[in-house]
Formats: structure tokens, C-alpha cells, sequence
């Protein structure tokens, strides 16, 4: 069986329809999936970019393209109250609930709702931040040093992986970034020679010009 490395942060609203749709695109296929959560500010900081909801049109958007995808697939998903927020707290919540080594899918799922399906309340309120760490109960404090660490050990292997953006799976030593890349992981759980043949041809694209 094989595993999937599923790096997602809690913020970005297209690692939540990617991660409900996930078990939808891959049905049928065996496989694990161990979901690592990550700072996304941290590898667009590293990538020298700015987020989608940082650049007023593409925000713009961004939200527009999330609310149409969520429709299409019949997955429920309300905007919160504002958009970028801090995903510190979330991050390090779920990196504090990891009884076996990484949090597993119950926890994503309810910092994923907690922001995407919270009928427009603001995803960083303190009240319902107490609210779902009460109702996670985490083995660890999150506030803890040791939880922190953990938060910056998987976003610096994330990096060393060479993730880039959120959601990213990986699986056989390739990544697969976005919501639009589950039908290529799907191909290469399944063994089609397709993914093979277009990662050898990109491959041989050159550099061209660069800019500073």
C-alpha cells in the first residue's frame, strides 16, 4: 500500500476542497495518507512570493473560483468572516492533538470545518478557538515549545521536499500541487505510463529568460 504526504494549511480554502475530495478522486485505490500540516506563509516567504488573497485581483478571484469548484463537487463550504487570517493557532493546535506521530484525518477535518464551514464567522475568534480545542483536546499544549518545533520541522521538511504551494500530495518521490491534480495522483497510484512520459518531457524544457 502506498502513502500519500498530504501537506495542507488550515488557511487555504484549496486545501480544504482537495482534502474533501480526496476520498472521492482516489475511491477504490489502496493507500495511507499522512496528513502533515504546514505554514504556508512560510513557503511563499522562502519562494519570494506573495499568497492569492495577498494580490487584490487574484483574491478577488480566488474566492469566486472556491465557491464555484465547492458548488460543482457538492461540497459545503461558507467564506469566513475575513480572509488571510494567522493560521498559527490552528497549525499548532493540530501539530498538539499528533498522539502517533502526525494528526491524523478527524483533527484536519475539524480545523478544516472550523474555518470553511463556519457559516462566515471569523476563523481566528478566541471564543471559537477555545471552543475547538476544547473539543479536540490536544495531548500536548499547543502553546508549548516542543508543539512549535513540531509545526517548524514539518514546514522546513516540507520545504526540503520541495513543496512550494498547499495542498501538495506526495507519493513516489513526486509531488502533486492543487485541487486539479487528483486525477495525475490517481494516474499514478493506478501505474499509467502517461505521468511517466510528462514528467520526463518536462523535464527537458530549458530555462529561459529570468527575472529580477
Amino acid at each position: 500500500m502506498k502513502r500519500i504526504d498530504c501537506y495542507l494549511d488550515f488557511i487555504s480554502p484549496y486545501a480544504y476542497l482537495a482534502f474533501e475530495q480526496l476520498p472521492r478522486a482516489l475511491e477504490g485505490l489502496g493507500y495511507e495518507v499522512v496528513y502533515r500540516p504546514i505554514l504556508f506563509a512560510a513557503l511563499l516567504k522562502a519562494h519570494g512570493q506573495l499568497g492569492p488573497a495577498e494580490i487584490p485581483p487574484k483574491r478577488d478571484w480566488t474566492y469566486r473560483q472556491v465557491l464555484w469548484q465547492a458548488q460543482a463537487l457538492g461540497i459545503p463550504m461558507q467564506l469566513p468572516a475575513a480572509h488571510p487570517f494567522n493560521p498559527l493557532a490552528l497549525l499548532r493546535l493540530a501539530w498538539a492533538c499528533a498522539r502517533q506521530g502526525t494528526p491524523n484525518r478527524h483533527v484536519c477535518e475539524t480545523l478544516l470545518h472550523h474555518v470553511w464551514r463556519a457559516g462566515g464567522a471569523a476563523a481566528d475568534d478566541p471564543d471559537r478557538l477555545a471552543e475547538v480545542t476544547a473539543q479536540l483536546a490536544p495531548a500536548r499544549d499547543p502553546a508549548s515549545d516542543e508543539v512549535k518545533q513540531m509545526l517548524k520541522v514539518a514546514t522546513e521538511g516540507a520545504l526540503s521536499a520541495g513543496v512550494f504551494g498547499v495542498p501538495t500530495l506526495a507519493v513516489d518521490g513526486r509531488l502533486f500541487w492543487g485541487l486539479d491534480a487528483l486525477p495525475m495522483l490517481r494516474a499514478q497510484l493506478e501505474g499509467d505510463d502517461r505521468v511517466d512520459a510528462v514528467w520526463a518531457d518536462a523535464a527537458r524544457v530549458g530555462a529561459g529568460t529570468v527575472r529580477r
